[in-house]
C-alpha cells in the first residue's frame, strides 16, 4: 500500500554556506547557485501550503572555528562568521524576490540599513502571512553553529521538520569520503547522533530538535532538484528523530 508523503505547515531550511560555493571557483558566491535554490523554493511553495523559515551558513566566506584554531580570538571569530551568514542571506533574498518569493531577513544583530532585527512574533506573522524569512547572524552570539541556530529558530517558531541541505547525501556511519565501506542511514535516531558523535551536525543542534520533537532531513544540496523534493516530503535522504535507527 503507496503512503502519501508528510505535509509539513511549517518548516526550517538550514542551507550550508560552503555550498554557495562553486567548487574550484574564488568566487565566495556563486550566482547561479543561489538562483537554483531560490528557483527550488519557489516550486515547493508553489502549492501555497508550507511556511518556511531559512537559515544560511557562512562557511563559504569565514569558518569561526578554524580561524580561532589558528589564533584568533574565538569570540571575534564568531562574530565575523555571523557577519558571513548576513552576506549570504543578502544573496539568497535578492535571488528569492527576483523569482517572486515574497521574503524578509531578520538579523540576530542589528543593522537595521540591511534587514529586520529578529523579533520572535514579527518573525512569525511573516510565516503566517507567506513571507519566507531569512533568520541571519546565527543566534547573535559566538560559540553557536548555524545548525543550533537552526534548530533554535524551529524550536521558536513551532516548525513541524528541520531540512539540512548540505554537502552530503545523509548521515553515515563513518566518512564516506574516508571510508568506502561506510554504511548510510534511512533513519537514525537523536541518541545515536549525539552518543556516536556523528558529525553531520553539533550535538547542541541535535539535543534542541530532540527535546522539542522536531525531525531533522539531511540531504545533499548539490542534486539538482532535492531542495524542492525535500521540501515537498519526499523521501530523500536521512531522518533523523526519536524512533530507532535504520541503514539504508
Amino acid at each position: 500500500m503507496s503512503s502519501s508523503p508528510p505535509r509539513y505547515k511549517r518548516a526550517i531550511l538550514k542551507l550550508s554556506g560552503e555550498a554557495l560555493r562553486e567548487p574550484g571557483s574564488t568566487d565566495n558566491i556563486s550566482p547561479e547557485i543561489v538562483e537554483r535554490i531560490a528557483r527550488e523554493v519557489r516550486e515547493a511553495l508553489a502549492p501555497g501550503d508550507l511556511q518556511l523559515g531559512i537559515v544560511v551558513g557562512g562557511g563559504n566566506f569565514w569558518r569561526g572555528a578554524s580561524a580561532s584554531a589558528r589564533g584568533m580570538d574565538r569570540a571575534t571569530a564568531d562574530y565575523v562568521g555571523m557577519l558571513a551568514t548576513v552576506m549570504n542571506s543578502l544573496a539568497l533574498q535578492g535571488s528569492m524576490e527576483h523569482h517572486g518569493v515574497t521574503c524578509v531577513v531578520q538579523s540576530a544583530i542589528e543593522m537595521k540599513n540591511v534587514a529586520e532585527t529578529f523579533i520572535r512574533r514579527k518573525a512569525e506573522r511573516h510565516l503566517n502571512d507567506g513571507r519566507v524569512v531569512i533568520f541571519a547572524a546565527g543566534t547573535g552570539s559566538p560559540f553557536f553553529s548555524t545548525d543550533t541556530t537552526a534548530a533554535l529558530r524551529a524550536s521558536e517558531m513551532s516548525a513541524d521538520v528541520v531540512f539540512k541541505a548540505t554537502m552530503v547525501d545523509g548521515v553515515y556511519d563513518s566518512d564516506p569520503k574516508k571510508n568506502p565501506d561506510a554504511k548510510k542511514f534511512s533513519r537514525v535516531s537523536f541518541h545515536d547522533c549525539i552518543s556516536k558523535q556523528f558529525k553531520v551536525m553539533d550535538a547542541t543542534a541535535f539535543s534542541l530538535c530532540m527535546d522539542n520533537h522536531i525531525p531533522i532531513v539531511i540531504f545533499d544540496l548539490g542534486k539538482e532538484g532535492n531542495i524542492t523534493r525535500a521540501l515537498r516530503g519526499e523521501s530523500i535522504g536521512t531522518i533523523v528523530d526519536g524512533e530507532e535507527t535504520v541503514l539504508a
